[in-house]
């Protein structure tokens, strides 16, 4: 009796066992940073939290503005963390010097409305106010800046729409004279009521309506109003549907206009 023989596998089942598993994707190297602080205790305290993970690492430190550009121009980060306060060259006057080397975030415990509008203003891609972020919202933030996608914790965000706040009255009373009480009922008509939350009421728009309003009124962009108010663009898109609606307005600037009563 012939020994069975085994059965013989199928040209299928050979080029499975003959084609090599295809070799894994390369993890992505580590974003480079440069930490511009003058307190050492900060920037060893960044250094450690950033370099020990495998996404990010701490290329150069510095502590003024001036050493953070030699710096800069000496090792070219992806993004240098920069602070506002430190002597010497401060951070606002170094700023403009640095994002023609790489993207900036402000990372600092200063949030005074003219620092952040200023930092804003002169190219920084994100504020955050240390204490308002954990270590993987970091993380997160310098990804998003390096992409350029912006990023601004609550603190700098509060500062920015107190300003647009105090700014609106003021604004509003030099587009819209005072009328005295004894005025010719005829030129009432023609008068927009002041700004104010009585005025701004009669747009039925939510409170987080009245917030992203206001940051579309500061000038931000949609990535920017989503970052600070930690939604998502879809979100803030739809948000800013609904606002236009109530606001009958089709562009920003319309929206504006009427928002701080000058339409």
């Amino acid at each position: 009796m012939r020994p069975s023989r085994a059965p013989r596998p199928s040209h299928r089942e050979l080029d499975v066992e003959s084609k090599p598993f295809p070799p894994s994707a390369p993890a992505a190297p580590p974003l480079r940073l440069l930490v511009a602080d003058d307190n050492p205790v900060v920037r060893a305290g960044l250094t450690a939290l950033l370099s020990g993970r495998p996404d990010t690492t701490v290329v150069a430190e510095a502590r003024d503005g001036r050493e953070a550009y030699e710096a800069a121009v000496r090792h070219r980060p992806d993004v240098i963390l920069l602070d506002v306060r430190m002597p010497g060259v401060d951070g606002i006057s170094a700023l403009p010097h640095l994002v023609g080397l790489a993207p900036v975030m402000m990372l600092t415990y200063s949030h005074e409305t003219e620092t952040v509008r200023e930092a804003l203003r002169l190219g920084a891609g994100g504020y955050l106010v240390h204490g308002e972020f954990t270590t993987e919202q970091l993380v997160r933030a310098v990804r998003d800046v390096r992409e350029g996608r912006p990023h601004v914790t609550p603190g700098a965000a509060r500062a920015l729409l107190d300003d647009l706040r105090r700014d609106a009255p003021a604004h509003a009373a030099t587009q819209h004279p005072v009328i005295s009480a004894d005025s010719p009922p005829s030129n009432l008509s023609h008068l927009q009521p002041s700004v104010g939350q009585s005025f701004r009421s009669r747009f039925r728009l939510s409170t987080r309506e009245a917030e992203i309003m206001d940051l579309i009124a500061s000038g931000m962009t949609n990535q920017q109003i989503a970052a600070a108010c930690f939604i998502s663009e879809k979100t803030v898109k739809n948000h800013i549907n609904r606002i236009f609606a109530k606001l009958h307005s089709t562009t920003r600037s319309q929206a504006t206009a009427k928002w701080l009563g000058v339409a």
